[in-house]
């Protein structure tokens, strides 16, 4: 396979189960054990660093009115800090990446150690899909960013951290948990995607430490990092549907079909 083919497939992959609740680590980890160990040059911390990028800049376009209004608000300095909506929204923000930069930095190793081991990804895409199924009789919520606690916003940053496990989904998780709290759907999908914002920013400033890049890597990369930004975008929107139609549970049965196709690679 063609470094540039291997590259489109990695980001379309990795744009549509970044924001579907899927898992793109675990899908790219299962992946990985078809494809050419040269994937992308060989380079493998240009192609992480390239295709997050490419998934970051969706949600940057998505919640552009949400991110501005933390910046108007920074300035509106006739106004208490707590009467200003983008400065809480800032905070809930800071408060959930608190344990998530603590696992990430604390555990990095640990999780990376689990990719190459299909039995630990099964049982990570299983617990994913038990958790997007729960949310299918919870009642509806209604706590928006005005009435979360601070207890809630560690309780979901804590999640994301412990989605770096490949096959726990990132963005399902979180929504889940946040339903499972009470939020309102379309604020649990909200302050899903922007906290991470500064998830996905912070492990790529720690992949630039290690960033090798040569001229004949970069037209796979560009291809790679389109077709994550554009799957990206169609994946995020058409979740934002589901997620306010209540139907979020519905990716529930992939998922026990990828736990099986990861646990039958652990024993083939």
């Amino acid at each position: 396979m063609s470094e540039s083919l291997t590259a489109a497939l990695l980001g379309l992959v990795q744009g549509l189960t970044e924001f579907l609740p899927v898992s793109s680590s675990g899908h790219l980890s299962l992946i990985s054990f078809w494809l050419p160990d040269s994937d992308l040059g060989g380079e493998q911390v240009a192609r992480n660093l390239v295709l997050h990028l490419g998934t970051l800049i969706p949600v940057l376009y998505v919640y552009r009115e949400s991110l501005l209004g933390i910046v108007k608000d920074a300035f509106k300095f006739e106004l208490p800090l707590a009467e200003r909506p983008g400065i809480r929204l800032m905070a809930w923000m800071i408060i959930g990446s608190i344990p998530t930069a603590a696992i990430g930095l604390g555990f990095k190793d640990r999780f990376e150690a689990m990719f190459g081991q299909p039995l630990v990804i099964g049982g990570a895409f299983l617990l994913t899909g038990v958790m997007l199924l729960a949310t299918r009789w919870i009642p509806k919520g209604n706590t928006g960013e005005d009435g979360i606690r601070w207890w809630q916003a560690l309780l979901i940053g804590l999640v994301q951290g412990l989605a770096i496990t490949p096959g726990i989904s990132r963005s399902g998780s979180t929504i889940a948990v946040g339903l499972l709290l009470g939020l309102d759907r379309e604020f649990a999908a909200r302050y899903s995607f922007l906290l991470s914002i500064p998830a996905i920013a912070g492990a790529s400033l720690l992949e630039l430490k290690d960033l090798q890049l040569t001229t004949d890597q970069m037209g796979p990369l560009l291809v790679g990092f389109l077709c994550a930004l554009v799957s990206g975008y169609l994946a995020l929107v058409f979740l934002l549907k589901l997620v306010k139609q209540g139907a979020f549970w519905k990716f529930s049965p992939y998922l026990c079909l990828v736990a099986g196709l990861s646990f039958w690679v652990a024993v083939g």
